[in-house]
């Protein structure tokens, strides 16, 4: 008689990373409207002509930097879908873990999306090199242990047999 045991796998909660991903990239884009204004001394509707200059082009990064609907709405499109593409990224490495660990990897994953979008995708995107600075930094490494600790704090659990 041969014992039989089932090999588990965990599989990703995808609902809980798009909250995360939600959640985070608000809590992000709050703190940079903010820090737009702080740190810059600019208007916070600048956040939004930095994103909506992706799909617009650089014609409207100009001053003045009032609120525009259409570029609020393209920026703020552009900005929810790459929170929650990020968020689920995250989530696919960090999900096999617990909450320490989602806060901590979601931070170091946060520094280095802040590389990757600020010092490769500035060959596409030059605007982005005027704002490298530590306030992006701390925003980037913020939305991945937030993004992370929300997506343990929700994850359910689930797991499939694993077929040899």
């Amino acid at each position: 008689m041969t014992a039989s045991s089932t090999r588990m796998r965990q599989i990703m909660d995808v609902s809980s990373a798009i909250w995360g991903g939600i959640i985070a990239g608000t809590a992000f884009l709050l703190v940079q409207m903010a820090m737009a204004v702080w740190v810059l001394g600019s208007s916070p509707w600048v956040v939004f002509r930095w994103l909506a200059a992706i799909v617009l082009g650089e014609g409207v990064l100009p001053p003045p930097a009032g609120f525009n609907l259409l570029i609020f709405m393209i920026g703020l499109v552009i900005h929810y879908a790459t929170s929650i593409g990020a968020a689920l990224l995250l989530a696919f490495i960090i999900h096999r873990w617990g909450l320490i660990v989602g806060i901590v990897g979601g931070a170091l994953f946060g520094l280095a999306l802040y590389a990757v979008n600020y010092y490769t995708l500035t060959f596409f995107f030059p605007w982005f090199f005027l704002i490298r600075n530590w306030a992006m930094v701390v925003g980037h490494i913020m939305f991945g242990a937030l993004a992370g600790g929300i997506y343990e704090a929700l994850e359910v659990e689930e797991f499939e047999p694993i077929e040899d």
